[in-house]
């Protein structure tokens, strides 16, 4: 049995992982919104190539699978709620979270890339997407595994706080 400190403690990190959600979906579903209109429009038959096509394709599949896993977590919070199962929820929520993080890290990138080259070309594209991957990776991965930029201060924890 778990004492009242843990118990707190989870059902604190599953409000903080919903919060977290709310922030990003908006953002998750412009995106995606954007992506189902954009072979609608007059230009997009214009430009678009076999290399455009699919990268399109990849980018409107990843937004879909992002929007799919970041909005998974509230559904099963709502579904699972009168269940004591906090912990698992909590798991899977993360889960899903870094996951739809990873599928929305490559939307944008194939989506810059899009933009690109449609106005730069092949060349700036390639540059782009790859500057914009590379952050991705760094932002999402290196920093928090490494704790760079980030002090007790920074983050609003006194000293020994965790």
């Amino acid at each position: 049995m778990k004492s009242e400190h843990e118990t707190d403690h989870v059902e604190r990190e599953l409000s903080e992982l919903l919060d977290e959600l709310r922030v990003i979906l908006p953002g998750v579903q412009v995106l995606f919104a954007f992506l189902l209109t954009v072979p609608f429009t007059q230009r997009f038959t214009d430009v678009t190539t076999p290399l455009l096509r699919n990268v399109y394709f990849a980018t409107l599949l990843c937004s879909a699978l992002s929007t799919i896993m970041l909005i998974a977590p509230s559904a099963q919070h709502r579904v699972l709620s009168r269940h004591h199962s906090r912990d698992r929820r909590l798991r899977t929520g993360t889960a899903l979270l870094v996951a739809g993080s990873v599928f929305l890290a490559l939307a944008i990138t194939g989506v810059l890339f899009l933009v690109t080259h449609v106005l730069f070309g092949l060349t700036a594209a390639s540059a782009a997407a790859s500057g914009a991957g590379g952050l991705c990776v760094v932002c999402g991965t290196a920093f928090p595994c490494c704790g760079a930029f980030v002090t007790d201060e920074c983050a609003g924890e006194r000293p020994g706080e965790r």
